[in-house]
């Protein structure tokens, strides 16, 4: 595809300056947690870690990408505070929260406008 694209078909490809930023979970649980504890869990995670914070989660229950609710990128602060959250549950024996990605095209580099 040509990289000399009009404004439009960049903000509608989520390229260039219309890069939006977000970044993936991987989480492990405790070995004698129940189905209902891990529901509880991810009901709690969604309310307290995405909702609070303007954020969408896509994935599984141990696997997933987090993105901002609306047009844009997630910042570095809501990364940390995501982070922070799940290192403070009892749940979880294993927290891996990646660095900012392209959210869209995730082997792409970051933007330096971004």
């Amino acid at each position: 595809m040509a990289t000399n694209r009009s404004r439009r078909l960049r903000k509608k490809l989520c390229v260039d300056e219309f890069q939006e930023l977000g970044f993936e979970l991987k989480l492990g649980f405790k070995e004698d947690l129940d189905d209902e504890a891990i529901d509880a869990f991810l009901d709690a995670f969604l309310t307290e870690a995405m909702d609070a914070n303007g954020l969408d989660y896509v994935g599984g229950d141990d696997f997933g990408l987090v993105c901002l609710a609306n047009r844009g990128s997630v910042s570095e602060e809501q990364r940390a505070a995501v982070e922070a959250w799940l290192k403070g549950r009892s749940e979880l024996t294993e927290v891996e929260v990646s660095p900012l990605q392209d959210a869209w095209y995730p082997e792409k580099p970051i933007n330096a406008a971004v």
